[in-house]
């Protein structure tokens, strides 16, 4: 098949991803291959973070997740985004595509580029989580992919047993990072220090952040000493829980002991005691960080009882819960998932982490135990070199 570009020995890569946290995870490894193959050009469904790596920008996608109970409100959006790209497929030869998370957005991607070209490597980035819910969805992923990238180490056998080749490569969470020396300026001194991580998507946030709030409000009446530091995924979303809090219109602020903070989560982890996290990738993220938290997330009562209980077969949801279960051990945090919205219990799983050092001591070397295999492992690299040997 003739492309307008094409040439032997040209290496054309494609992500997509369709929401902030894959934007990220994306960008890691888009650093990593432009630094170990000069050559390779990347183009990028995704948005600032996969751009400034290096990738060239075919469209702004990062914050238009398509996912479950949401996808119909944007199924023709991305349908005709769709289109878009396999007029763009038409002059570009494609080695791989990679696409990241964000199953329900990416499954028409892939299809797309199968069927256009179907030499072109499916290399999926973070494992659709299929073992913990539609798991029939392992035929699609079968003709829909060459190779999956696996964030956890339970994942491959899951996989492979079903005729998915895959691979675990680690966490990115795991890459070395830069630590705080000292307490930055910005987070104060108190004597209980509460991290408070409400979600990178939107919809997370409006679905938790009130009851996130009411937590805060009833942990603050008893333990006045309490300071809660929000850690924000960007200005926009500091800006949307700041427009939630009901205490910000009525008072003209936000109330005494709370503040907040954008992407600046790594800093409010090492300053904070204690964590509660909406579940998803900031629940791992903690756990890497080895600090107590309690893990939320609400759903519609209605919905989860009519369609979310019979859909999704999992009763473990919180990430560090389902390695841990995948290792033959007990739960090792909190986790109120799916939850309703009532402040009160989350409170109550709070205060206990607070009042008792030996719990969260017991839970914080839970969380040793079980980040152990993602030690001797870096996922950029890890991942870099998987994906170079599928194109070569």
């Amino acid at each position: 098949m003739s492309r307008a570009n094409s040439h032997d020995d040209s290496v054309d890569i494609l992500f997509t991803a369709f929401e902030p946290s894959g934007d990220a995870i994306a960008a890691r490894l888009i650093t990593v291959l432009r630094k170990r193959r000069p050559d390779v050009t990347i183009w990028a469904l995704g948005g600032a973070r996969m751009r400034d790596a290096g990738a060239n920008l075919i469209e702004d996608t990062s914050r238009g997740a398509v996912m479950l109970l949401g996808a119909a409100s944007q199924a023709w959006a991305h349908w005709q985004r769709v289109q878009r790209l396999k007029r763009w497929l038409s002059d570009h030869a494609l080695a791989a595509l990679v696409p990241v998370d964000s199953p329900a957005a990416n499954w028409a991607i892939c299809r797309a580029v199968r069927r256009t070209q179907p030499e072109a490597r499916i290399i999926h980035l973070v494992a659709p989580q299929l073992w913990g819910w539609a798991s029939w969805r392992v035929h699609k992923l079968r003709r829909l992919t060459d190779h999956v990238l696996c964030l956890f180490p339970f994942e491959p056998e899951w996989f492979n047993t079903r005729g998915v080749v895959a691979t675990f490569v680690g966490h990115p969470v795991f890459d070395a990072q830069p630590h705080c020396q000292d307490r930055p300026a910005f987070l104060p001194e108190a004597t209980i220090k509460l991290a408070m991580l409400p979600g990178s998507r939107r919809a997370e946030i409006r679905a938790n952040w009130l009851t996130m709030f009411g937590a805060f409000s009833l942990l603050k009446q008893k333990h006045p000493a309490l300071h809660a530091a929000v850690a924000a995924v960007d200005g926009s979303a500091m800006n949307l829980i700041r427009q939630l809090t009901p205490s910000f219109h009525g008072s003209g602020g936000l109330p005494s002991g709370l503040s907040l903070h954008a992407a600046r989560t790594a800093e409010v982890l090492e300053w904070c005691d204690v964590a509660l996290v909406v579940s998803g990738t900031a629940a791992f993220e903690v756990a890497a960080q080895h600090k107590p938290m309690v893990v939320l997330f609400n759903v519609h009562f209605l919905v989860w009882h009519l369609i979310g209980r019979w859909i999704i077969k999992a009763r473990t949801f919180a990430m560090p819960n389902v390695i841990a279960e995948s290792s033959g051990l007990a739960r090792v945090v909190p986790e109120l998932v799916p939850h309703f919205g009532d402040p009160a219990p989350v409170a109550l799983e709070l205060n206990r982490l607070i009042a008792s050092r030996e719990l969260a001591r017991a839970q914080i070397q839970a969380l040793e135990r079980i980040t152990e295999p993602f030690l001797d492992r870096r996922f950029t690299e890890q991942a870099c070199e998987t994906v170079l040997e599928l194109v070569s």
